[in-house]
């Protein structure tokens, strides 16, 4: 059994990482966090020297609770929605889980919603965690 995770540094992906971590325990299974980033002039060097160190201390965390976990940031220029589908498709994981916020309809609409996708297209049950 493998569990999903998409992991941004806020509070839905924090809210989304902590749940993750706590269903991999109770279930024994493998964690795959995603960190998953468009690239492109926003995600320079020093951005992704944090978000590595900050995947590198959650790992060295999870570890320490007996969580097996790995760790992939992934900079391919796709969706969130997109990377999270490919690896539960990939790692045939039972289970995705995505920490969400609450939007306004015109939001939505505007920006799109990889929850929504991630929810109609997974391959899989999707735990959806609200910060």
């Amino acid at each position: 059994m493998t569990i999903v995770v998409g992991y941004v540094s806020t509070k839905e992906g924090q809210a989304a990482l902590q749940r993750a971590l706590a269903e991999a325990k109770l279930r024994r299974t493998n964690l795959v966090v995603i960190n998953s980033n468009r690239g492109g002039r926003d995600f320079d060097g020093d951005a992704s020297a944090r978000s590595e160190s900050e995947l590198e201390r959650i790992a060295t965390d999870a570890a320490a609770d007996g969580v097996d976990m790995e760790v992939r940031q992934l900079v391919r220029g796709n969706e969130p929605a997109e990377d999270l589908i490919s690896v539960a498709d990939e790692t045939g994981a039972d289970l995705i889980v995505i920490g969400l916020r609450r939007r306004t309809p015109v939001g939505k609409l505007i920006l799109g919603s990889n929850a929504q996708r991630i929810l109609l297209d997974a391959p899989c049950a999707v735990l959806a965690v609200k910060a």
